[in-house]
């Protein structure tokens, strides 16, 4: 195995290989496990959007849905068609009640406000649990649901399936095992938000659809009046009171790598800029800084996160201009020398690690003179069968999957810090496992939201 730092592209394809295990993570007792030729019985909440390919992606590997679930008939019965045998519910805590020894597992892809009603209702009744991200819609609900996943023994997992991606986990074995050095900042932007944010709630009220039930989308938020083509279908991504904005939508995915790899946990600091926040959405734009100390035999770093256009300074971007100088694109014409929409630099003392997709499935060690010829460390990540075959697996008795409750809650709950940073407006001192802001109590309102009556985590 060479060990000189040259360049070498690892472009890896995005054909899924192997269920892997977090480094010092080990196999639970499942709740209700069955044996690996049993067929699970699933059900959806949220059957419409991602629910839709979450739900064909399991069926396809032979699992039973036996149950849909959505508040909105018309996306029930549309779904209802490719599942004529599925029972189908407009209120998921009735669908549970009523199937609940029916009931192996659950998908959950409704909006980011019911992830966790919905999810840890499941849990708490020993059904193993398939999540959309974010995971959920506050830091409170991502710490409780890492406890009820570990106090009831199921078997989970969040759907950023690029942690199914051989490439991201080729990334993260070739940064532990020191190829770049010690890294001192990550940057990671996104070309979200591609739904309306940094706008005012509108006045007024629309007759409400015959297929919505209403009170059943509003759910655990605070009540408010039905707007056509406001928040349903897609677009409650950017209200606070239903989504997460760019941040909470996208960080699941870009900051998965190197969240991973260098072994983030709690920051210490958080500090939003934006273009400015309403109350109401989250902000066309914004920057924001994580400070995280040192940890293990990790140095201190600064991760920064971009949306709405916003990307790292001329000066980063240098970085990795000359690479993208060389590239083509689909048609075979020069790529331009400026930054993509998205992507994910890591900042190393030895080198730099660039990512320029979503997912982090393709990486480049930089500059790339210094790599050429470079093989890389051994394996040490098994990889993936594919994502949701990992989470069927797991839910038989198999490994956990990489992406289980245990690590996609904590990094879902480091990401929202970002969120409650940009509502509260100040640079927060952060206490992790108090989940408290130490020069800011206000911040806990946003930290763990009051649940309408009827709704609780």
């Amino acid at each position: 195995m060479k060990s000189t730092r040259r360049k070498f592209i690892f472009q890896v394809s995005t054909t899924a290989a192997g269920a892997a295990l977090l480094p010092g993570l080990t196999p639970r007792l499942r709740a209700a496990t069955k044996s690996a030729n049993d067929k699970l019985n699933v059900a959806v909440i949220g059957a419409g959007g991602k629910g839709s390919s979450d739900t064909d992606s399991v069926a396809k590997l032979g699992e039973n849905i036996v149950a849909l679930c959505d508040c909105d008939e018309k996306t029930l019965n549309g779904r209802g068609q490719a599942y004529p045998e599925a029972k189908r519910f407009r209120d998921y805590r009735q669908m549970l009640d009523k199937m609940g020894k029916e009931i192996d597992a659950v998908i959950v892809a409704t909006p980011d406000h019911h992830h966790a009603p919905a999810a840890i209702m499941a849990m708490e009744m020993g059904k193993h649990a398939y999540v959309q991200k974010p995971l959920t819609h506050s830091v409170y609900e991502a710490r409780r649901m890492r406890e009820v996943a570990k106090e009831k023994k199921v078997a989970t997992q969040m759907g950023n399936q690029g942690s199914a991606e051989p490439g991201l986990r080729r990334a993260v074995e070739v940064i532990q095992s020191g190829a770049i050095g010690s890294v001192k900042q990550v940057h990671v932007w996104s070309n979200r938000p591609i739904w309306p944010q940094g706008i005012p709630r509108p006045e007024g009220e629309d007759p409400i659809p015959e297929t919505l039930d209403w009170d059943l989308f509003i759910g655990p938020a605070p009540m408010r009046p039905f707007k056509k083509d406001v928040y349903h279908p897609f677009k409650w991504r950017g209200w606070v009171d239903f989504g997460t904005g760019a941040l909470g939508d996208m960080a699941c995915h870009t900051a998965n790598m190197p969240f991973r790899a260098l072994k983030l946990g709690y920051p210490t600091e958080i500090e939003a800029e934006s273009s400015g926040f309403n109350g109401e959405t989250y902000p066309k734009s914004s920057k924001i800084r994580f400070e995280f100390p040192a940890r293990e035999n990790l140095k201190p770093l600064t991760f920064w996160w971009y949306d709405g256009g916003q990307k790292p300074s001329e000066e980063i971007a240098e970085k990795v201009l000359d690479l993208l100088a060389t590239q083509k694109d689909k048609d075979g014409n020069p790529k331009p020398r400026k930054l993509p929409g998205s992507g994910c630099l890591l900042i190393g003392d030895k080198g730099h690690l660039y990512s320029p997709d979503d997912y982090g499935a393709q990486f480049f060690l930089l500059p790339k003179a210094d790599f050429e010829g470079y093989q890389g460390p051994p394996e040490t990540i098994p990889r993936s069968p594919g994502h949701y075959k990992e989470w069927v697996e797991a839910c038989k008795g198999g490994p956990a999957a990489y992406s289980n409750f245990d690590i996609a809650a904590y990094l879902t709950e480091i990401i929202l810090l970002g969120c409650v940073a940009l509502r509260t407006g100040k640079k927060l001192e952060w206490d992790g496992p108090k989940m408290r802001a130490k020069n800011a109590p206000e911040a806990a309102q946003y930290v763990k939201r009051v649940y309408r009556k009827g709704w609780h985590v």
